[in-house]
């Protein structure tokens, strides 16, 4: 932990404003969107992330049940990772058309029909320890991150028949 000790940070905080079709990133850069879609299970967002030198766009769909935020993004030439989808655990809160995801520390990255790893135990158990996340929430990032883990190896480790098995649907430009 103590590599982290630089980079503790309060949870990321994000905005989605539907009505406006804007995104309001954690540093309070405001984005354009150029599609929303809500469905009954969660939220759907694509853009452009321009100034991005790593993924020129980016595709989410936030799903407050499950406390995932699953993401595309679309890398540029010489820049592509083994991923599938990048998942972050998250609280989402839901107010009206807007939608308010804070970050729990802990990611996902999947590897379609190959596997699931884990990223960033030790800024969740930084955060925690310097009383920027509390207990409750740090069993719950836990909690919904074995919930999905197991989720996904009991499905081949493919996103959409885990998903499938709950009657979510994701539909995506690319994919």
């Amino acid at each position: 932990m103590a590599d982290h000790a630089e980079r503790i940070h309060p949870p990321k905080i994000e905005i989605f404003d539907v009505a406006n079709r804007t995104n309001v990133d954690p540093k309070g850069v405001v984005r354009e969107v150029e599609e929303y879609r809500v469905e009954p299970f969660g939220l759907y967002l694509a853009r452009p992330t321009p100034g991005r030198p790593n993924f020129h766009y980016l595709e989410s769909w936030l799903l407050p049940g499950l406390g995932l935020r699953l993401s595309d993004f679309w890398f540029t030439p010489g820049n592509e990772r083994d991923q599938d989808f990048y998942l972050d655990v998250v609280d989402v809160e839901v107010d009206g058309d807007r939608w308010r995801s804070t970050d729990l520390y802990l990611d996902l990255v999947v590897r379609e029909g190959r596997g699931v790893e884990v990223l960033d135990t030790d800024e969740l158990l930084a955060a925690q320890s310097a009383g920027l996340l509390s207990p409750a929430d740090a069993r719950r990032a836990l909690e919904i991150t074995y919930r999905t883990v197991d989720g996904l190896a009991a499905h081949g480790h493919k996103v959409h028949d885990w998903l499938s098995t709950m009657d979510i649907e994701l539909s995506w430009r690319r994919h």
